[in-house]
């Protein structure tokens, strides 16, 4: 469950360990901000990538209800409003807003890990569509692939090959696999054909092309640098 990213936003050191904790027992990533101000940061340099946010309501600087009204403008990322606040006017206000879920301080951590997953079953029932390796955003649904947002054309062998480099990050991949894989088993061709692949590949993707790193004698690796 590592693939899946939660936001953890609490001005509260503590409160923000012992969410952490329970969500990194069960395979989550976890990002973390103290205000509204940092939370809006680390959302815009990581939207692509973050499943769901955990968002307390009175904070310095920005608070939950403001953040929560930036993010609406452009995201329909799940968010889970914590707040001292037990009022049902608090939480009709929410809910306006774009709450998808509503708990109260205090609360047990295991029944916020029950909450979390059970949003992320009902709005990420397939697992993640869009991902972020160092900026190359792939869209598996819409077989679509943007470098710093800005969407490149790739051919479908070329797509399906950035693609599976991409699904096997940080490991060395021969040609052979990469053939069997990519062209699967019925290509009898030469092996050379993914160079000329991955050499068009590098192009496009620009400064970024680093990342296919070339692994002698053995074949090509992805790797963000």
């Amino acid at each position: 469950m590592g693939d899946i990213t939660v936001l953890v936003v609490d001005d509260e050191s503590r409160m923000r360990k012992l969410i952490k904790d329970f969500l990194i027992q069960k395979g989550y990533s976890i990002l973390e901000a103290e205000d509204g101000e940092e939370a809006l940061k680390i959302f815009e340099e990581n939207q692509n990538k973050i499943n769901l946010i955990l968002l307390d309501v009175m904070m310095p600087k920005l608070d939950g209800w403001s953040v929560l009204r930036q993010i609406r403008q452009n995201s329909k990322v799940p968010i889970i409003m914590l707040t001292a606040r037990g009022e049902e006017q608090d939480e009709l206000f929410g809910f306006e807003l774009g709450v998808d879920e509503y708990i109260s301080k205090p609360f047990s951590p295991k029944i916020l890990v029950a909450r979390v997953e059970a949003i992320l079953k009902r709005t990420n029932p397939e697992g993640k569509k869009i991902k972020d390796y160092g900026g190359i955003v792939i869209d598996s649904e819409g077989r679509t692939v943007s470098v710093d947002g800005k969407e490149i054309d790739m051919s479908l062998r070329e797509y399906e090959l950035l693609k599976y480099l991409l699904d096997n990050e940080n490991i060395a991949l021969s040609r052979d696999k990469i053939l069997n894989n990519v062209w699967n088993y019925d290509y009898y061709g030469d092996s050379r054909t993914i160079d000329s692949h991955i050499k068009k590949i590098r192009h496009k993707l620009g400064k970024k092309g680093k990342y296919i790193e070339t692994i002698r004698g053995i074949g090509y690796k992805f790797e963000v640098k």
